[in-house]
């Protein structure tokens, strides 16, 4: 983070981050740090490396409200990855003016190889497009003649997606019923495909990682070890055989190896795979089934 506000700093934008207080927005603080150069306001609707539960769509249309309490004609917006297609809408149907997401998580379908996107009011989206690239508007784009991958993918995401939470659910209902703690738990509402696993040491935390990738359909053979990742401060686990590399949309699960040690587990194209893998890792640390 520290490395994005100086970017932005360069680039003559202050930026005030205002950190969560037991999950919730600190209107207070809020409301002292707004003035009437605040142009925009941006929200994270999944929960990142926190216990935080990720804001909902009815959280997220509470917020704006709020939001437009203070000023009128605030510009919103909210990242969106992990969230597309979990609900049956999207936050620019409750007020956002913008949305941006990754095209290797939800919405890619498992097909897109690389790429994101960027949806909103016109006006908005015709101003970001000539910043990118001046002069050209919405006339041209880097899609690296992968066009076909997109729109197919885009097509069968909704699907994929399901795959994916009906994995989640499966999931938490094994881990509950053999006393894990997870959030969200097998029978709440979601509003991602995010699952976090608690593990009560170090060691059981990177033997399930590790046992995910042993038992994913590419690298297999592979062991993930923790490593320094760019844009966090402590030492990550990322596991994910996937055939787009990077894409936690197929079976993924990270961590920080810290105190408290979650694995945030994510994504699934078929429920059979996820299913499968899910059981075997649980044995590979030592649960009976």
């Amino acid at each position: 983070m520290e490395n994005v506000l100086k970017k932005l700093a360069s680039l003559k934008i202050k930026c005030i981050v205002i950190p969560l207080k037991d999950g919730k927005i600190s209107w207070d603080i809020f409301q002292e740090k707004l003035n009437n150069k605040t142009k925009l306001v941006a929200l994270q609707r999944s929960c990142g490396y926190s216990r935080n539960s990720s804001f909902t769509i009815k959280k997220i249309d509470n917020i704006i409200k709020k939001i437009r309490k203070f000023k009128k004609d605030i510009i919103v917006f909210v990242d969106n990855c992990y969230g597309e297609f979990v609900e049956e809408v999207e936050p620019t149907y409750i007020g956002a003016d913008l949305l941006a997401g990754s095209l290797i998580k939800n919405p890619g379908g498992g097909l897109a190889k690389t790429g994101g996107y960027i949806v909103g009011r016109k006006n908005l989206i015709e101003e970001i497009a000539t910043t990118i690239l001046p002069g050209s508007k919405l006339e041209m784009g880097a899609t690296y003649n992968h066009l076909h991958d997109f729109y197919q993918g885009f097509f069968i995401a909704p699907h994929i997606v399901g795959q994916a939470l009906k994995g989640a659910i499966f999931i938490a209902k094994v881990l509950e019923k053999k006393g894990f703690q997870t959030s969200p738990l097998w029978n709440e509402a979601r509003t991602d495909i995010i699952q976090k696993i608690y593990f009560d040491s170090k060691e059981k935390l990177q033997k399930f990682c590790q046992a995910i990738q042993e038992f994913s359909p590419i690298n297999s053979t592979y062991k993930p070890i923790p490593a320094a990742v760019p844009g966090y401060n402590e030492n990550i686990l990322m596991a994910a055989g996937t055939f787009v590399q990077g894409a936690s949309i197929e079976l993924s699960v990270d961590a920080p190896l810290t105190s408290p040690y979650i694995a945030y587990l994510q994504g699934g194209l078929t429920y059979s795979h996820v299913k499968v893998a899910f059981l075997l890792a649980l044995q590979k640390i030592g649960v009976k089934l």
